[in-house]
């Protein structure tokens, strides 16, 4: 009795999915891979331009670094010319 109800759940459960699937076939074969395609087309735009953000994202934060560590020796520099001329003096 066991093995004939699980038989039978399985014989219903393969006959609802294959009603399933023929209600809710999709369209032709070429048209699903043309969707398909489609849409890995958008992800793949997409994916470009969040690269292409991405890239720019980092340039600007790159020059503004740069910006900062020129600025940085800049100040440095100077502060070492005055320090220097400041022994310089002491030392006459």
């Amino acid at each position: 009795m066991k093995s004939r109800n699980i038989l039978l759940g399985v014989l219903a459960g393969v006959a609802a999915g294959a009603a399933l699937g023929i209600l809710f076939a999709p369209a032709k074969g070429s048209d699903t891979r043309k969707k398909i395609i489609r849409k890995g087309e958008d992800e793949i735009d997409a994916l470009h331009d969040k690269f292409d953000d991405f890239v720019e994202t980092i340039s600007d934060k790159f020059e503004k670094v740069k910006d900062e560590v020129s600025e940085f020796a800049k100040k440095s520099k100077t502060k070492f010319e005055e320090y220097e001329k400041e022994i310089k003096s002491h030392k006459n």
